[in-house]
């Protein structure tokens, strides 16, 4: 990847959607610019799960806006990540669309789980260097992430679905602040964090830390009200939810410390992080300014600087699944080499070799599942497995390539999009048709072209006549191409 100088980060959450725009300096970055509006995304999510028209018109408004601020700018110094509401409407698909046509770059949606890996990044840069073992708490919108680590590496990471919107909604849509509903809303809480407490109790860290804008504004209460310094503590907890509770309503509410546009969801938000304390067992909690955003800078500069995240995960799953190490390798140094042939009859995106080449290294995961059907099964494993680096999308072209590099075309053919996703697929499949043997016998001179109608492939005449299996394979592979509409031509080359 290319380096830059200035670099973009868009943060489209649950509740807020920011903007913030860096210089890169060697391994630092420095902010320039920073937009931030309060879209409340989530509140516009229906019992259904569809997200109504008009939380669609106030995202798409505010993307208008960051779309003026970033323009100028390379595609590849402009990262937007998608979080908890775009993971959970059930017409994400079209608003996802809409939502970039108005910002003018491709939109990510994460997991939860890489949204809370970016979250620990962003704050461990926030932070002075410690060799303490942190916890980081992140209430936003729509999601509640938590994370251990330790210097700039998170170890344990969980996403719960719980989050300053969806609970504010959910126990104090009447605006009222009653005993009753801020007891359920805590229980309610309780509940899901109960499910992660053996794993991310006390037990497990030295330093509680919390990040984005519900645990900032309770750190604002206890400063400006004379309860703490500015940590939040369980004591400092206790107070604040006193203070909700005797303003009864949350248009009365006027605390001291409290923006207004913090107004409306804080309730939902305290409930949150009192049941994290009670559960969690933490009795101070520092808060940092870094979060989501800043760790998708840093983890943009990773990449410029060839630490992309997505390198050790691939790494981890050729492990992990116990792949066949030399055979990952040999179809890879041959899809780069058929590759490097056509590529000039396409505009290629920039990333697109690396796909390629991930899908080449990954297509035989499955087989640690069954031999039979191991595309399948590797199809699979790509598209739904926590992939730390992956976006989802990311992770649907894996899971495409992986899918197609044998098998029906004809069955492939409705999940294919993009034209270049074509010609990875064609490249891929001859890959692995030519390392069948699984064996480092060397293979011929391969010139593979692009032409109007599909692909033509040129291979040595007489190393076809030497390998008639190889050769069977290649005529069988025209066959496949053609239910598809695409011509692939094997022609013999002296």
């Amino acid at each position: 990847m290319s380096q830059h100088t200035v670099i973009a980060a868009v943060d489209l959450g649950s509740n807020s959607f920011r903007l913030e725009i860096a210089r890169v300096l060697g391994d630092q970055i420095y902010p320039l610019d920073t937009l931030k509006e309060t879209v409340r995304l989530a509140a516009g999510l229906r019992e259904d799960k569809t997200l109504d028209e008009a939380a669609q018109a106030r995202a798409l408004a505010c993307l208008k806006r960051f779309n003026e601020r970033l323009r100028g700018l390379s595609p590849e110094a402009v990262r937007a990540v998608g979080t908890n509401t775009f993971r959970v409407a059930k017409n994400a698909k079209a608003f996802l669309s809409a939502a970039e046509q108005a910002l003018g770059f491709p939109i990510e949606v994460v997991a939860g789980k890489e949204e809370a890996r970016l979250i620990y990044l962003g704050v461990s840069h926030s932070l002075p260097p410690s060799s303490a073992v942190r916890l980081v708490v992140d209430i936003g919108g729509g999601s509640t992430e938590c994370i251990i680590g330790e210097g700039y590496e998170p170890k344990q990471m969980e996403s719960l679905y719980m989050g300053c919107v969806s609970f504010s909604r959910r126990f104090f849509a009447d605006g009222r602040l009653s005993k009753a509903a801020m007891k359920a809303a805590e229980l309610a809480a309780r509940a899901e964090v109960q499910a992660i407490a053996a794993d991310f109790g006390a037990a497990h860290w030295q330093q509680a830390v919390g990040s984005s804008g519900t645990v900032r504004a309770l750190a604002d209460i206890c400063r400006e009200n004379g309860l703490t310094d500015g940590a939040i503590t369980a004591e400092a907890l206790d107070a604040i939810r006193a203070m909700l509770i005797e303003a009864r309503e949350v248009k009365k509410l006027k605390l001291r410390g409290l923006s207004a546009d913090r107004v409306a969801v804080i309730a939902g938000g305290f409930a949150i992080l009192a049941a994290v304390f009670r559960e969690l067992g933490i009795a101070r909690m520092e808060a940092a300014s870094g979060a989501l955003r800043e760790g998708i800078l840093y983890d943009m500069l990773g990449r410029f600087h060839h630490h992309d995240a997505r390198e050790l995960t691939v790494e981890e799953f050729l492990r992990r699944y116990h792949v066949d190490r030399h055979q990952a390798e040999r179809v890879a140094s041959t899809a780069e080499r058929l590759l490097a042939g056509v590529a000039a009859c396409f505009h290629l995106e920039p990333e697109a070799a690396k796909y390629l080449e991930w899908a080449a290294r990954l297509h035989e995961i499955g087989i640690s599942i069954a031999h039979s059907g191991y595309h399948r099964h590797s199809a699979y494993i790509l598209a739904n497995a926590d992939m730390p680096g992956f976006s989802r999308k990311e992770q649907e072209r894996l899971a495409l390539l992986a899918r197609a590099h044998r098998g029906s075309l004809a069955k492939v053919a409705p999940m294919v999009s993009a034209p270049e996703d074509w010609l990875l697929i064609g490249v891929l499949r001859l890959a692995v048709l030519f390392n069948r043997s699984r064996s480092d016998l060397p293979l011929p001179a391969l010139a593979l072209e692009w032409r109007a109608r599909g692909f033509r492939l040129r291979v040595d005449r007489q190393w076809l006549a030497d390998n008639p299996l190889t050769e069977m394979l290649l005529h069988k592979e025209e066959e496949e191409w053609r239910s598809v509409g695409v011509r692939l031509d094997v022609a013999g080359a002296r």
